[in-house]
């Protein structure tokens, strides 16, 4: 090549790059640097790429290039093309092909490596093996998300008999073929540890349900991280170490975040097949089984007590995301303001399809960051709220989680809209959710259904308070 740098220099631009990486990553905390954030961490990638290009060991310019313009196309088109409320199933995709990459260097230098030396450092076909396992797990896993959220899958946990203890035996044989591709370093049993690590992603996945893909996307992530980082070993790599670790690391916290939001261990949302309990769990037979009504109302009716409150909070769910509801929610928080309400927004943690989903679609909708309230922080509200509104959003609202113990959601923390003067539901039917129960909620004396798709429905109540 015309021009090269010493792998010390390279190294220290590496090292520059991950600590953008990190400044980014902390300025996306909140939403008035995230921008900010995203252009810092964009710098450090376009350092590390563009430093890698000036490694001497570097020969293949053109296919590199070609990658680029591929991922470059890709990656702009996505970003132009793809809905806001389909971004859960992008960041699912996306990280799985971040999985398949790691696997796919991993094999490689195998390939490479392998039949010429006749032997490779324990160190770096560990690192080989580990990145090929977790990556390929990663990627199957992702996709198999994707269907889910895509609804190219069914939404719901899909099992069969002796599923664990077939996920757990092929587990084992995945680490009997990593030992024998480590000690022989055959091609063939990586190839076999390859396949049998996409099947055990696929299996991993297929039974956990929607209610759960938060954690599920966080996990995967890590994967993808802890793999990057074990290709960065693997080619001597240093800036893809320190994303990859930094991947891994933020994502393990996520998960950890996550479970807990969800008051659920993780091996409970990875063999738990929550969701699966529908016929005949506790709260699960139909509304009029045992007596229990609830009342309906017009969106005229609903609109007079959204129009004379003196505070109303919103509650946003995932039904909101599949109508494509945020704008039009806009829309009615601003009328309410000018009538002199005070409009605030409950954000639950796990509401959604991913971690952040709500505030995403919220912001598109350029509502303002300060009106958004963690749970936490919104609890204490509901007693001196006169009306909660709550569009979608069912298991995070179930007053079941606080004093039904047989509940597969006893102990999750809630938004307590429970204990606002009034409540109105959007929902399209009195259908249970994800956790496959029913909501004490809906059958509550201060409680008020309005049924349909959650958009017609705001779009009404917005022409109701207008007319109000």
């Amino acid at each position: 090549m015309i021009f090269a740098l010493s792998q010390t220099t390279i190294n220290v631009t590496y090292l520059v790059a991950g600590v953008c990486f990190v400044v980014g990553i902390k300025r996306l905390s909140s939403p008035a640097t995230a921008r900010s954030g995203n252009v810092v961490a964009a710098v450090g990638m376009a350092i590390a790429v563009g430093f890698t290009f000036l490694d001497s060991d570097i020969d293949t310019y053109w296919l590199m290039l070609a990658g680029m313009a591929v991922g470059t196309a890709i990656g702009i088109a996505s970003a132009r093309l793809v809905k806001m409320t389909a971004m859960p199933q992008m960041v699912a995709l996306f990280n799985g092909v971040g999985g398949g990459a790691a696997a796919l260097i991993a094999a490689a230098e195998f390939h490479r490596l392998a039949p010429d030396s006749g032997h490779v450092a324990s160190d770096a076909i560990g690192a080989m093996l580990f990145s090929a396992l977790i990556g390929s797990i990663s990627f199957a896993g992702s996709m198999i998300a994707f269907g889910k959220l895509q609804e190219v899958l069914p939404g719901r946990p899909l099992v069969f008999p002796g599923q664990q203890a077939a996920n757990a035996a092929l587990f084992a044989a995945l680490l009997v073929l990593g030992i024998l591709a480590g000690t022989t370093e055959a091609g063939v049993w990586l190839v076999l540890l390859l396949a049998g690590a996409l099947l055990f992603g696929v299996l991993l996945v297929l039974p956990i349900g929607g209610a759960d893909m938060p954690v599920v996307i966080s996990l995967l992530n890590a994967f993808t991280g802890l793999a990057a980082a074990s290709a960065g070993f693997v080619l001597d790599n240093t800036a893809l170490i320190i994303g990859g670790t930094l991947v891994g690391a933020s994502g393990t916290l996520l998960t950890i975040l996550m479970g807990r939001a969800m008051n659920r261990s993780l091996a409970n949302v990875l063999f738990g097949a929550f969701g699966a309990v529908a016929e005949g769990a506790p709260g699960a037979a139909a509304a009029d089984a045992d007596g229990k009504s609830y009342r309906e109302v017009t969106a005229e009716d609903a609109a007079v007590m959204l129009a004379y409150a003196d505070r109303v909070v919103i509650v946003p769910g995932y039904g909101l995301a599949v109508a494509q509801a945020q704008h039009s929610v806009r829309d009615l928080a601003d009328l309410l303001e000018r009538r002199g309400v005070d409009v605030k927004y409950a954000i639950h943690p796990v509401a959604g399809r991913m971690p952040g989903h709500m505030n995403v679609l919220l912001a598109e909708a350029n509502v303002p960051y300060p009106q958004l309230y963690d749970m936490e922080d919104i609890n204490p509200e509901f007693p001196r709220t006169d009306v909660a509104l709550v569009i979608g959003a069912n298991d995070v609202t179930n007053p079941a989680a606080r004093s039904v113990p047989e509940s597969p959601i006893y102990g999750m923390p809630i938004l307590n809209v429970d204990e606002a003067t009034n409540v109105i539901v959007l929902k399209r039917s009195m259908n249970p959710g994800f956790a496959g129960i029913d909501n004490e909620l809906y059958y509550d004396p201060g409680t008020s259904m309005l049924f349909g798709d959650a958009k017609a429905s705001v779009d009404r109540l917005v022409a109701a308070v207008k007319a109000a």
